[in-house]
């Protein structure tokens, strides 16, 4: 039987030839195709393959997005990420989600053939040169994860207020407590998170998504 495949990816030129390379020796058929985010859902409300081929860069609703979309509405599909991204950042909020498989658009067509029925038999299929960046992320996040236990209630209060911009002084007023107390209270925070200044202590906050930046 032939995997069921949807190819979604604002690119004409990019799903002919996707199309093309699945189909060629007739173990996969496409059977839909979508322009965006948007297109791609409502198709799944009629249809749903095997496995969606799924860009991030796309109008209207980008593959994130379209991903977390599918999680919620539990649509049963394997979901394949395939993009010119190779950032980890976007890797990990795959995973975050809940991706099947995660590819960069330069691997070799056996490799998409072997990711698909990979996914298809409950497998998860990582691009292998990501790996060892989604491992070392990995352990990056979980030694971050130590450090922000150690804080106390508060020092999370005021590295979160001090994340935005907010002086001591000013802090201190928010809270109702003393720029001294305040003072202390960073120090504390700058030994625990390991970092020696403001902004290191507000960039180590934003990549823990402990703040918020609009």
């Amino acid at each position: 039987m032939k995997a069921k495949v949807m190819i979604v990816d604002n690119h004409s030129m990019v799903r002919e030839g996707l199309k093309k390379l699945l189909e060629f020796d007739g173990d996969i058929e496409v059977i839909g195709e979508a322009n965006d985010g948007l297109e791609c859902l409502d198709f799944l409300e009629k249809v749903v393959p095997q496995v969606v081929l799924l860009d991030i860069d796309m109008p209207k609703m980008n593959g994130l997005e379209v991903l977390q979309k599918i999680k919620e509405k539990k649509i049963e599909v394997k979901v394949i990420i395939l993009t010119v991204h190779n950032e980890i950042e976007y890797l990990i909020k795959a995973v975050n989600i809940g991706i099947d498989g995660y590819m960069i658009k330069d691997s070799e067509s056996s490799e998409l053939r072997k990711a698909i029925f990979q996914v298809i038999d409950g497998e998860t299929y990582i691009q292998p040169s990501l790996i060892p960046l989604l491992k070392s992320r990995i352990l990056e996040r979980d030694k971050d994860e130590i450090k922000i236990e150690k804080l106390t209630k508060r020092e999370l209060e005021i590295l979160k207020l001090l994340s935005i911009g907010l002086y001591n002084k000013e802090i201190g007023e928010k809270l109702n407590i003393s720029e001294r107390t305040v003072k202390n209270h960073v120090s504390n925070i700058f030994r625990k998170i390991d970092v020696t200044d403001r902004t290191q202590a507000a960039v180590f906050a934003i990549k823990n998504n402990l703040v918020n930046i609009f």
